[in-house]
């Protein structure tokens, strides 16, 4: 199989989805940071390579796939086993929703384009803007709390890993950043406990990777 490159950055949850998706899937990649702090996706070299700038961006088999989902979808299709989806076709509809939960209701609210948008153009206070993402995040995990719950055994549907763990661990790591309390989500902080202990998901914690000068 071809060597991958993934454009990411060691905090960006979307980067941390492809780093897991990539190392369940056993896919060798190369990382290129693209450090978002100071602005690297802004730049004219990488707009060539990505026209939106965002990350994560894989680059593998002579395509540039961009999107975590998306990503997480290509290396789903061309290496099938671990499945990151059910069978049956509620079932997969079911953890869909579990992870679009995350990944179009939490995380764009409280990312650090808008993070920055907030205080830079809008003159939000620090409190302000650490209130803002604290009340998205906590409503957002009490909806995914609520879904995921009669359906949970080791993860959050059943007892393999899904696309809804992948789009999960990176933003409860960000929720803890910022002080969230998760103490009202036993479902999902057991799921978290599981991720733990799976290689695949440590090895794509933001602590191991390289982080920018």
């Amino acid at each position: 199989m071809p060597r991958a490159i993934l454009y990411d950055y060691f905090r960006s949850s979307a980067s941390y989805r492809a780093r897991i998706a990539l190392n369940l899937k056993g896919i060798e990649y190369e990382q290129r940071s693209i450090n978002l702090a100071a602005g690297d996706q802004k730049s004219h070299s990488y707009h060539e390579l990505n026209p939106q700038g965002f990350v994560p961006m894989l680059e593998m088999d002579g395509h540039r796939i961009t999107q975590s989902l998306a990503i997480c979808n290509y290396v789903n299709s061309i290496v099938p086993n671990p499945p990151f989806m059910p069978g049956d076709a509620a079932d997969r509809a079911h953890v869909l929703a579990l992870a679009l939960t995350v990944a179009c209701d939490i995380h764009p609210l409280n990312n650090l384009r808008v993070l920055k948008y907030l205080k830079a153009e809008l003159g939000a206070s620090q409190q302000a803007t650490d209130e803002w993402y604290r009340h998205w995040v906590v409503e957002g995990l009490a909806a995914l709390e609520a879904m995921a719950a009669p359906r949970a055994g080791a993860w959050l549907f059943g007892d393999a890993p899904s696309v809804a763990d992948i789009c999960l661990i990176p933003q409860l790591y960000n929720a803890r950043r910022f002080s969230v309390p998760l103490d009202g989500f036993p479902t999902l902080r057991r799921v978290d406990e599981t991720a733990s202990g799976n290689p695949a998901f440590a090895a794509a914690h933001p602590d191991l990777q390289e982080q920018p000068q």
